[in-house]
Protein backbone atom coordinates (compact mmCIF):
# COMPACT_ATOMS: atom_id res chain seq x y z
CA UNK A 1 0.00 0.00 0.00
CA UNK A 2 1.69 3.45 -1.27
CA UNK A 3 0.21 6.38 0.93
CA UNK A 4 0.40 9.63 -1.28
CA UNK A 5 -0.53 13.23 0.18
CA UNK A 6 -2.25 15.72 -2.13
CA UNK A 7 -1.63 19.20 -0.41
CA UNK A 8 -4.15 21.86 -1.55
CA UNK A 9 -7.82 21.10 -3.37
CA UNK A 10 -7.56 23.12 -6.27
CA UNK A 11 -7.67 22.37 -10.14
CA UNK A 12 -4.16 20.70 -9.65
CA UNK A 13 -4.33 19.25 -6.48
CA UNK A 14 -8.27 18.07 -7.53
CA UNK A 15 -7.16 16.44 -10.82
CA UNK A 16 -4.09 14.67 -9.27
CA UNK A 17 -6.92 13.19 -6.86
CA UNK A 18 -9.02 12.36 -9.69
CA UNK A 19 -5.93 10.84 -11.56
CA UNK A 20 -4.49 9.00 -8.23
CA UNK A 21 -8.73 7.14 -8.05
CA UNK A 22 -8.24 6.38 -11.72
CA UNK A 23 -4.95 4.17 -10.48
CA UNK A 24 -6.65 2.71 -7.71
CA UNK A 25 -9.79 1.49 -9.80
CA UNK A 26 -7.17 0.25 -12.26
CA UNK A 27 -6.32 -2.21 -9.22
CA UNK A 28 -3.08 -0.06 -7.85
CA UNK A 29 -3.05 -0.31 -3.97
CA UNK A 30 -3.35 3.73 -2.71
CA UNK A 31 -4.32 5.26 0.16
CA UNK A 32 -4.44 9.04 -0.33
CA UNK A 33 -5.18 12.23 2.18
CA UNK A 34 -6.35 14.99 -0.08
CA UNK A 35 -5.69 18.40 2.31
CA UNK A 36 -7.74 21.34 1.45
CA UNK A 37 -7.65 24.48 3.89
CA UNK A 38 -11.11 25.42 3.15
CA UNK A 39 -14.47 24.22 3.09
CA UNK A 40 -14.83 23.68 -0.31
CA UNK A 41 -12.71 22.19 -3.85
CA UNK A 42 -11.67 23.80 -6.95
CA UNK A 43 -10.01 26.79 -5.90
CA UNK A 44 -11.02 29.82 -8.10
CA UNK A 45 -12.60 27.63 -10.13
CA UNK A 46 -16.47 28.17 -9.09
CA UNK A 47 -20.17 28.46 -11.21
CA UNK A 48 -22.64 30.69 -9.70
CA UNK A 49 -25.93 30.04 -11.26
CA UNK A 50 -28.71 32.14 -10.33
CA UNK A 51 -32.05 33.79 -11.89
CA UNK A 52 -31.01 32.04 -15.45
CA UNK A 53 -27.21 33.34 -15.79
CA UNK A 54 -24.30 31.26 -14.88
CA UNK A 55 -21.76 33.39 -13.79
CA UNK A 56 -18.24 32.11 -12.90
CA UNK A 57 -16.15 33.45 -9.89
CA UNK A 58 -12.65 32.35 -11.40
CA UNK A 59 -11.85 31.44 -15.40
CA UNK A 60 -14.20 31.89 -17.54
CA UNK A 61 -13.10 28.59 -20.30
CA UNK A 62 -9.66 27.24 -21.73
CA UNK A 63 -7.97 28.10 -25.01
CA UNK A 64 -8.87 25.28 -27.12
CA UNK A 65 -5.08 25.12 -28.68
CA UNK A 66 -4.24 23.07 -25.34
CA UNK A 67 -6.00 20.08 -25.36
CA UNK A 68 -5.91 18.56 -21.75
CA UNK A 69 -9.22 20.43 -20.22
CA UNK A 70 -11.26 19.14 -23.35
CA UNK A 71 -9.74 15.40 -23.06
CA UNK A 72 -10.30 15.34 -19.24
CA UNK A 73 -14.17 16.99 -19.79
CA UNK A 74 -14.75 14.46 -22.58
CA UNK A 75 -13.42 11.44 -20.31
CA UNK A 76 -15.34 12.59 -17.34
CA UNK A 77 -18.36 12.21 -19.69
CA UNK A 78 -19.10 15.83 -20.74
CA UNK A 79 -18.85 16.12 -24.32
CA UNK A 80 -22.01 17.02 -24.40
CA UNK A 81 -21.54 20.29 -22.29
CA UNK A 82 -18.92 21.27 -24.08
CA UNK A 83 -19.54 24.73 -25.89
CA UNK A 84 -16.97 27.32 -27.96
CA UNK A 85 -17.20 30.93 -27.89
CA UNK A 86 -19.21 32.50 -30.30
CA UNK A 87 -15.62 33.90 -32.61
CA UNK A 88 -17.89 35.19 -35.47
CA UNK A 89 -18.69 38.02 -33.33
CA UNK A 90 -15.26 37.98 -31.49
CA UNK A 91 -14.24 41.56 -31.37
CA UNK A 92 -12.12 43.27 -28.77
CA UNK A 93 -12.11 46.81 -27.73
CA UNK A 94 -9.17 49.08 -25.79
CA UNK A 95 -10.35 51.55 -23.36
CA UNK A 96 -8.06 54.99 -25.23
CA UNK A 97 -8.53 58.45 -24.97
CA UNK A 98 -12.01 57.88 -22.92
CA UNK A 99 -13.98 56.06 -25.73
CA UNK A 100 -13.72 51.75 -26.86
CA UNK A 101 -11.51 51.48 -29.93
CA UNK A 102 -11.62 48.01 -31.26
CA UNK A 103 -8.37 46.08 -31.93
CA UNK A 104 -8.20 45.56 -35.55
CA UNK A 105 -9.15 42.12 -36.81
CA UNK A 106 -7.23 39.37 -37.77
CA UNK A 107 -4.78 39.89 -34.58
CA UNK A 108 -2.98 37.41 -32.51
CA UNK A 109 -2.08 39.07 -29.21
CA UNK A 110 -0.08 41.90 -30.29
CA UNK A 111 0.68 40.50 -33.95
CA UNK A 112 -1.38 41.84 -36.69
CA UNK A 113 -1.80 39.00 -39.79
CA UNK A 114 -3.22 41.42 -41.93
CA UNK A 115 -1.92 44.69 -42.37
CA UNK A 116 -4.61 45.71 -44.60
CA UNK A 117 -6.65 45.76 -41.52
CA UNK A 118 -4.73 48.56 -39.29
CA UNK A 119 -5.67 51.06 -42.16
CA UNK A 120 -8.94 52.28 -40.87
CA UNK A 121 -8.04 51.78 -37.30
CA UNK A 122 -8.97 54.10 -34.40
CA UNK A 123 -6.59 52.75 -32.09
CA UNK A 124 -3.32 53.25 -33.49
CA UNK A 125 -1.39 56.62 -34.60
CA UNK A 126 -0.08 56.63 -37.99
CA UNK A 127 3.48 56.20 -35.96
CA UNK A 128 2.06 52.59 -34.44
CA UNK A 129 0.88 51.72 -37.96
CA UNK A 130 4.40 52.58 -39.85
CA UNK A 131 6.06 50.47 -36.97
CA UNK A 132 3.86 47.24 -37.61
CA UNK A 133 4.76 47.46 -41.27
CA UNK A 134 8.41 48.10 -40.74
CA UNK A 135 8.37 45.07 -38.63
CA UNK A 136 7.79 42.49 -41.75
CA UNK A 137 10.60 44.57 -43.70
CA UNK A 138 12.97 43.96 -40.73
CA UNK A 139 12.73 40.50 -40.41
CA UNK A 140 16.17 39.59 -41.46
CA UNK A 141 17.83 42.48 -38.75
CA UNK A 142 15.03 40.99 -35.63
CA UNK A 143 16.19 37.72 -36.79
CA UNK A 144 19.93 38.25 -36.42
CA UNK A 145 19.37 40.53 -33.26
CA UNK A 146 17.24 37.85 -31.26
CA UNK A 147 19.12 37.59 -27.99
CA UNK A 148 20.30 34.03 -26.64
CA UNK A 149 18.97 34.91 -22.98
CA UNK A 150 15.81 35.57 -21.72
CA UNK A 151 14.29 39.14 -21.60
CA UNK A 152 11.19 41.21 -20.32
CA UNK A 153 8.13 41.22 -22.68
CA UNK A 154 8.43 44.92 -22.40
CA UNK A 155 11.76 44.65 -24.10
CA UNK A 156 10.41 41.69 -26.38
CA UNK A 157 7.44 44.01 -27.92
CA UNK A 158 9.03 47.12 -27.95
CA UNK A 159 11.92 45.68 -30.23
CA UNK A 160 9.34 44.25 -32.28
CA UNK A 161 6.53 46.92 -32.70
CA UNK A 162 7.17 50.20 -30.43
CA UNK A 163 5.80 51.42 -27.13
CA UNK A 164 2.67 52.31 -28.49
CA UNK A 165 1.76 48.79 -29.43
CA UNK A 166 3.21 47.38 -26.08
CA UNK A 167 1.23 49.91 -24.28
CA UNK A 168 -2.09 49.66 -25.89
CA UNK A 169 -2.15 46.04 -26.55
CA UNK A 170 0.80 43.80 -24.90
CA UNK A 171 0.13 45.23 -21.09
CA UNK A 172 -3.41 45.17 -20.38
CA UNK A 173 -3.33 41.48 -22.38
CA UNK A 174 -1.18 39.94 -20.57
CA UNK A 175 -1.64 41.38 -17.13
CA UNK A 176 -5.12 39.89 -17.68
CA UNK A 177 -3.65 36.65 -17.94
CA UNK A 178 -0.29 36.59 -15.37
CA UNK A 179 -1.59 39.99 -13.33
CA UNK A 180 2.12 40.52 -14.31
CA UNK A 181 4.25 43.85 -15.41
CA UNK A 182 5.04 43.42 -18.36
CA UNK A 183 8.54 45.29 -18.12
CA UNK A 184 9.58 42.14 -15.02
CA UNK A 185 7.41 39.02 -16.68
CA UNK A 186 9.57 36.74 -19.00
CA UNK A 187 8.71 36.66 -22.56
CA UNK A 188 9.81 32.61 -23.30
CA UNK A 189 7.73 31.73 -20.12
CA UNK A 190 4.76 33.86 -21.44
CA UNK A 191 5.26 34.06 -25.20
CA UNK A 192 7.26 31.43 -25.74
CA UNK A 193 5.50 30.58 -29.86
CA UNK A 194 6.35 34.30 -30.33
CA UNK A 195 9.89 33.79 -28.97
CA UNK A 196 9.85 30.65 -31.69
CA UNK A 197 8.58 32.67 -34.56
CA UNK A 198 11.48 35.31 -33.91
CA UNK A 199 13.63 32.81 -34.19
CA UNK A 200 12.54 31.33 -37.18
CA UNK A 201 11.29 34.32 -39.17
CA UNK A 202 12.13 37.20 -37.34
CA UNK A 203 9.35 38.94 -38.22
CA UNK A 204 6.35 38.15 -35.78
CA UNK A 205 4.03 38.97 -39.01
CA UNK A 206 5.55 36.77 -41.54
CA UNK A 207 5.80 33.98 -38.66
CA UNK A 208 1.94 34.30 -38.40
CA UNK A 209 1.17 35.24 -41.98
CA UNK A 210 2.78 31.61 -42.95
CA UNK A 211 0.84 29.72 -40.63
CA UNK A 212 -1.92 31.58 -41.39
CA UNK A 213 -5.23 29.28 -42.27
CA UNK A 214 -3.85 26.77 -39.56
CA UNK A 215 -6.34 28.07 -37.03
CA UNK A 216 -9.39 27.76 -37.41
CA UNK A 217 -10.95 26.40 -34.38
CA UNK A 218 -12.79 28.55 -31.82
CA UNK A 219 -10.20 30.34 -29.89
CA UNK A 220 -12.07 29.67 -26.33
CA UNK A 221 -14.30 26.67 -24.87
CA UNK A 222 -16.13 26.00 -21.80
CA UNK A 223 -19.17 24.08 -20.57
CA UNK A 224 -22.56 24.42 -20.62
CA UNK A 225 -23.35 24.43 -17.18
CA UNK A 226 -20.29 26.37 -15.93
CA UNK A 227 -16.92 25.21 -14.96
CA UNK A 228 -17.88 24.02 -11.57
CA UNK A 229 -19.62 20.98 -13.80
CA UNK A 230 -16.09 19.87 -14.26
CA UNK A 231 -14.73 20.38 -10.65
CA UNK A 232 -18.22 18.50 -9.72
CA UNK A 233 -17.27 15.72 -11.51
CA UNK A 234 -13.98 14.83 -10.52
CA UNK A 235 -15.00 15.06 -6.80
CA UNK A 236 -17.54 12.47 -7.87
CA UNK A 237 -14.73 10.37 -8.86
CA UNK A 238 -12.62 10.90 -6.10
CA UNK A 239 -12.93 8.17 -2.75
CA UNK A 240 -15.12 10.34 -0.11
CA UNK A 241 -12.66 9.28 2.53
CA UNK A 242 -9.69 10.50 0.62
CA UNK A 243 -11.15 14.20 1.04
CA UNK A 244 -10.02 16.20 4.47
CA UNK A 245 -11.71 19.74 3.96
CA UNK A 246 -10.94 22.57 6.48
CA UNK A 247 -7.39 20.91 7.41
CA UNK A 248 -4.43 23.16 6.95
CA UNK A 249 -1.21 21.58 6.20
CA UNK A 250 1.41 23.68 8.44
CA UNK A 251 4.40 21.16 8.07
CA UNK A 252 6.12 19.06 5.68
CA UNK A 253 9.20 17.15 6.62
CA UNK A 254 11.47 14.23 5.87
CA UNK A 255 12.27 11.06 8.09
CA UNK A 256 14.06 8.67 6.30
CA UNK A 257 11.98 7.27 3.48
CA UNK A 258 9.28 8.66 4.62
CA UNK A 259 7.07 12.24 4.32
CA UNK A 260 5.67 13.50 7.43
CA UNK A 261 2.96 15.92 6.93
CA UNK A 262 2.01 17.75 9.99
CA UNK A 263 -1.75 19.34 9.36
CA UNK A 264 -4.53 21.07 11.84
CA UNK A 265 -4.94 17.93 13.05
CA UNK A 266 -2.05 15.90 13.76
CA UNK A 267 0.31 14.60 12.34
CA UNK A 268 0.65 11.76 9.11
CA UNK A 269 3.52 9.57 6.96
CA UNK A 270 3.37 9.65 3.57
CA UNK A 271 5.77 7.77 0.61
CA UNK A 272 5.07 10.23 -1.76
CA UNK A 273 3.55 14.30 -1.82
CA UNK A 274 1.88 16.20 -4.40
CA UNK A 275 2.23 19.82 -3.20
CA UNK A 276 -0.71 21.78 -5.10
CA UNK A 277 -1.11 24.38 -2.57
CA UNK A 278 -0.24 28.62 -3.78
CA UNK A 279 3.57 28.95 -4.86
CA UNK A 280 3.67 30.97 -1.49
CA UNK A 281 2.69 28.94 0.64
CA UNK A 282 4.32 25.77 -0.81
CA UNK A 283 7.18 27.76 -0.27
CA UNK A 284 7.21 28.29 3.00
CA UNK A 285 6.25 24.20 3.41
CA UNK A 286 9.09 23.48 1.38
CA UNK A 287 12.05 25.74 3.10
CA UNK A 288 12.98 23.33 5.55
CA UNK A 289 13.23 20.17 3.51
CA UNK A 290 15.38 21.83 0.55
CA UNK A 291 16.49 25.81 1.33
CA UNK A 292 17.55 26.45 -2.32
CA UNK A 293 14.32 24.93 -3.80
CA UNK A 294 12.88 27.45 -1.48
CA UNK A 295 14.35 30.20 -2.70
CA UNK A 296 13.78 28.97 -6.49
CA UNK A 297 10.08 29.13 -5.65
CA UNK A 298 10.42 32.55 -4.91
CA UNK A 299 8.34 35.40 -7.08
CA UNK A 300 5.68 37.93 -6.99
CA UNK A 301 2.08 37.33 -7.31
CA UNK A 302 -0.78 39.71 -8.15
CA UNK A 303 -4.15 39.44 -6.78
CA UNK A 304 -7.67 39.62 -8.97
CA UNK A 305 -10.98 40.71 -8.10
CA UNK A 306 -13.84 39.42 -10.23
CA UNK A 307 -17.29 41.14 -10.23
CA UNK A 308 -20.56 39.67 -12.41
CA UNK A 309 -23.14 41.12 -13.03
CA UNK A 310 -26.48 39.97 -14.26
CA UNK A 311 -29.31 42.15 -16.12
CA UNK A 312 -32.92 41.21 -16.52
CA UNK A 313 -33.02 43.66 -19.54
CA UNK A 314 -29.81 43.51 -22.40
CA UNK A 315 -31.53 46.52 -24.27
CA UNK A 316 -31.20 48.66 -20.82
CA UNK A 317 -27.24 47.71 -20.81
CA UNK A 318 -25.62 48.43 -24.32
CA UNK A 319 -22.88 46.89 -25.28
CA UNK A 320 -20.63 47.33 -28.32
CA UNK A 321 -21.06 43.91 -30.36
CA UNK A 322 -17.92 41.56 -29.15
CA UNK A 323 -16.24 39.86 -26.35
CA UNK A 324 -15.29 42.66 -24.08
CA UNK A 325 -12.62 45.83 -23.55
CA UNK A 326 -9.12 46.01 -22.01
CA UNK A 327 -7.79 48.90 -19.82
CA UNK A 328 -4.14 49.97 -20.46
CA UNK A 329 -2.13 50.58 -17.41
CA UNK A 330 -2.08 54.17 -16.53
CA UNK A 331 -5.52 55.01 -17.89
CA UNK A 332 -8.07 56.79 -15.92
CA UNK A 333 -9.71 53.72 -14.47
CA UNK A 334 -9.58 50.94 -11.66
CA UNK A 335 -10.44 48.55 -13.73
CA UNK A 336 -8.68 45.87 -15.95
CA UNK A 337 -10.95 44.26 -18.32
CA UNK A 338 -14.33 43.70 -18.86
CA UNK A 339 -16.03 40.85 -20.72
CA UNK A 340 -19.16 40.55 -22.55
CA UNK A 341 -20.21 36.66 -21.02
CA UNK A 342 -23.57 36.47 -23.09
CA UNK A 343 -21.70 38.06 -26.43
CA UNK A 344 -18.67 35.05 -25.94
CA UNK A 345 -20.43 32.49 -24.87
CA UNK A 346 -24.00 30.92 -25.49
CA UNK A 347 -26.14 29.98 -22.95
CA UNK A 348 -24.90 32.17 -20.17
CA UNK A 349 -28.16 34.18 -19.37
CA UNK A 350 -31.98 33.67 -19.36
CA UNK A 351 -33.67 35.41 -22.72
CA UNK A 352 -33.11 38.93 -23.27
CA UNK A 353 -30.58 38.91 -20.07
CA UNK A 354 -27.03 40.85 -20.01
CA UNK A 355 -23.83 39.46 -17.94
CA UNK A 356 -20.94 41.23 -17.68
CA UNK A 357 -17.12 40.30 -15.84
CA UNK A 358 -15.16 43.11 -14.35
CA UNK A 359 -11.88 42.63 -13.53
CA UNK A 360 -9.36 44.05 -11.04
CA UNK A 361 -6.37 43.54 -10.54
CA UNK A 362 -2.88 45.02 -9.09
CA UNK A 363 -3.15 47.56 -6.99
CA UNK A 364 -6.95 48.30 -7.47
CA UNK A 365 -7.60 44.48 -6.26
CA UNK A 366 -5.25 45.20 -3.46
CA UNK A 367 -7.90 47.96 -2.42
CA UNK A 368 -10.80 45.67 -3.23
CA UNK A 369 -9.33 43.29 -1.19
CA UNK A 370 -10.59 45.02 2.12
CA UNK A 371 -13.68 46.47 0.57
CA UNK A 372 -17.22 44.58 1.87
CA UNK A 373 -19.06 43.00 -1.29
CA UNK A 374 -21.26 45.33 -1.20
CA UNK A 375 -19.06 48.48 -1.23
CA UNK A 376 -16.69 46.35 -3.97
CA UNK A 377 -20.06 45.78 -6.46
CA UNK A 378 -20.83 49.11 -6.24
CA UNK A 379 -17.37 50.34 -7.11
CA UNK A 380 -17.26 47.83 -10.19
CA UNK A 381 -20.57 49.28 -11.08
CA UNK A 382 -19.32 52.75 -11.07
CA UNK A 383 -16.39 51.64 -13.18
CA UNK A 384 -18.26 49.82 -15.53
CA UNK A 385 -21.08 52.99 -15.98
CA UNK A 386 -18.47 55.50 -16.81
CA UNK A 387 -17.42 53.28 -20.49
CA UNK A 388 -20.71 51.93 -20.80
CA UNK A 389 -22.90 54.56 -19.91
CA UNK A 390 -25.36 54.06 -17.03
CA UNK A 391 -26.58 51.22 -16.05
CA UNK A 392 -29.89 49.26 -14.43
CA UNK A 393 -29.74 47.46 -10.97
CA UNK A 394 -28.47 44.26 -12.06
CA UNK A 395 -30.48 41.18 -10.95
CA UNK A 396 -27.75 39.54 -9.74
CA UNK A 397 -24.11 40.30 -8.44
CA UNK A 398 -21.31 38.23 -7.77
CA UNK A 399 -18.03 39.09 -6.18
CA UNK A 400 -15.16 37.20 -5.77
CA UNK A 401 -12.01 38.08 -4.19
CA UNK A 402 -7.96 35.78 -5.32
CA UNK A 403 -5.53 36.75 -2.97
CA UNK A 404 -2.19 36.42 -4.22
CA UNK A 405 -3.55 33.74 -7.34
CA UNK A 406 -1.34 34.84 -10.24
CA UNK A 407 1.92 34.22 -10.09
CA UNK A 408 4.23 36.28 -12.07
CA UNK A 409 6.82 34.45 -14.57
CA UNK A 410 9.35 36.85 -14.33
CA UNK A 411 12.68 37.27 -16.63
CA UNK A 412 14.80 33.79 -16.05
CA UNK A 413 11.71 31.68 -15.02
CA UNK A 414 12.10 28.94 -17.25
CA UNK A 415 16.02 28.54 -16.03
CA UNK A 416 14.88 28.79 -12.69
CA UNK A 417 12.29 26.13 -12.84
CA UNK A 418 14.59 23.68 -14.69
CA UNK A 419 16.94 24.10 -11.55
CA UNK A 420 13.54 23.46 -9.16
CA UNK A 421 12.89 20.47 -11.11
CA UNK A 422 16.33 18.80 -10.70
CA UNK A 423 16.08 19.51 -7.09
CA UNK A 424 12.76 18.18 -6.78
CA UNK A 425 13.56 15.08 -8.86
CA UNK A 426 16.42 14.62 -5.66
CA UNK A 427 13.82 14.95 -3.30
CA UNK A 428 12.32 11.46 -3.78
CA UNK A 429 8.63 11.48 -3.66
CA UNK A 430 7.69 15.14 -4.22
CA UNK A 431 5.78 16.70 -6.78
CA UNK A 432 5.20 20.43 -7.67
CA UNK A 433 1.59 21.20 -8.85
CA UNK A 434 0.33 24.66 -9.52
CA UNK A 435 0.23 28.18 -11.35
CA UNK A 436 3.77 28.84 -10.44
CA UNK A 437 5.70 26.52 -12.22
CA UNK A 438 4.60 25.63 -16.11
CA UNK A 439 2.00 27.76 -17.02
CA UNK A 440 -1.71 29.46 -15.40
CA UNK A 441 -4.48 28.19 -17.40
CA UNK A 442 -6.80 25.25 -16.73
CA UNK A 443 -5.23 23.01 -19.54
CA UNK A 444 -1.82 23.36 -18.07
CA UNK A 445 -3.09 22.32 -14.47
CA UNK A 446 -4.15 19.18 -15.49
CA UNK A 447 -1.66 18.23 -18.10
CA UNK A 448 0.94 18.54 -14.94
CA UNK A 449 -1.59 17.04 -12.52
CA UNK A 450 -1.92 13.96 -14.70
CA UNK A 451 1.92 14.04 -15.77
CA UNK A 452 2.72 13.62 -12.38
CA UNK A 453 0.84 10.74 -11.36
CA UNK A 454 1.90 9.20 -14.36
CA UNK A 455 5.20 9.47 -12.82
CA UNK A 456 4.55 8.62 -9.56
CA UNK A 457 2.87 5.35 -10.88
CA UNK A 458 5.62 4.19 -12.77
CA UNK A 459 8.67 5.47 -10.82
CA UNK A 460 6.95 4.76 -7.13
CA UNK A 461 4.28 2.47 -6.82
CA UNK A 462 5.44 -0.73 -9.10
Amino acid sequence: MKRVAVVGGGVAGLAAAYELSKLRSGGERLQVALYEASGRLGGIVETVREGGFVIEGGPDGWMTEKPWAKKLAVELGLEDELLCSNDAGRKTYVLCEGRLKVIPDGMRMMVPTDLRALHGSELFSETAKDAFRDELKRAEELRAAAPAIDESVAEFVQRHFGTEVLTKIGAPLLSGVFGGDVTKLSVRAVMAPFVAMEREHGSLIAGLQARKGADKAPIFATLRSGLGTLIDRMIATVPQEWIHLGVEVISVGRDGDEWVVGTTVGEERFDGVMMAAPVHIARALIAPVDARAAELMQMEASSAVVVGFGFDDAEKVQVPPGFGFLVPPGSDSLLLACTFMDQKFDERVPTCGRLLRAFFGGLAAERLMRCGNDETATIARMELARILGPLPEPRVSVVRRWPLSLPQYGVGHLERMAELDDRVRGLDGLWLLGNGYRGVGLPDLIRDARAAVQTLAAYTIH
